[in-house]
């Protein structure tokens, strides 16, 4: 097993194995759709520097994330809004805006667009990106002196959409694992989380493969 991941790692497979599984799966008739969710998580890194370098990893960064302070990096995701498949993966230091990674989220035969308020104001890029997509992202509702109570109920149904990929981030950190990152760098991590994310996509068609698989 050490010996397979050693390889993967040297030869940066990672990458190469979320396409090859993706196009499995379209050939078994879960295809990627016109519609992305996008959305980053955070990974979170050892922040101590009580390590044989006795620094922290150069390459990771902090954010604050509501109140909270968090070190490590983002995975950012495009996933498809019908079956949840991840179709993109990009990997960043965690204080790289959500935003900014949006034109390398989008296949650009979009026609709808689901985001959280991370994306605000983005309506022209995604036209660049997906020119027949419209921008479903999330407004921004809550103002100095007043909220905007027709746009906050907007966003809660644009929710119903963008929430399903909570589960996709559910299941790359409870099911695989990937709460913490395992190497210091962004390459070695961001390769093991493109292997993971073809993990993922096959947990959550599992059922229908199996069914396939029996037919």
């Amino acid at each position: 097993m050490c010996k397979f991941r050693h390889l993967l790692e040297e030869h940066e497979l990672g990458g190469e194995i979320l396409e090859t599984v993706n196009l499995h799966l379209q050939e078994k008739g879960v295809r990627i759709t016109t519609g992305t969710i996008v959305d980053a998580t955070i990974i979170e890194a050892p922040s101590s520097t009580k390590n044989r370098e006795q620094k922290r990893d150069p390459e990771m960064h902090q954010t604050k994330k509501g109140k909270q302070w968090h070190f490590g990096m983002k995975a950012h995701v495009g996933v498809d809004s019908k079956t949840k498949m991840i179709h993109t993966v990009v990997a960043t230091a965690a204080n790289v805006a959500d935003g900014t990674v949006l034109p390398e989220l989008l296949h650009g035969e979009e026609t709808r667009v689901w985001g959280d308020q991370a994306y605000v104001g983005k309506t022209e890029l995604i036209h660049e990106c997906a020119p027949k997509a419209k921008d479903c992202t999330h407004r921004r509702y809550r103002f100095k002196k007043r909220v905007d109570e027709v746009q906050r109920a907007k966003n809660r149904m644009k929710s119903r959409v963008r929430s399903r990929v909570e589960h996709v981030f559910q299941v790359l950190k409870l099911k695989f694992g990937f709460v913490k990152v395992r190497y210091r760098g962004l390459k070695k991590n961001a390769n093991r989380l493109f292997a993971a994310c073809a993990l993922v996509n096959l947990f959550l068609v599992r059922k229908k493969l199996l069914r396939l698989a029996v037919a």
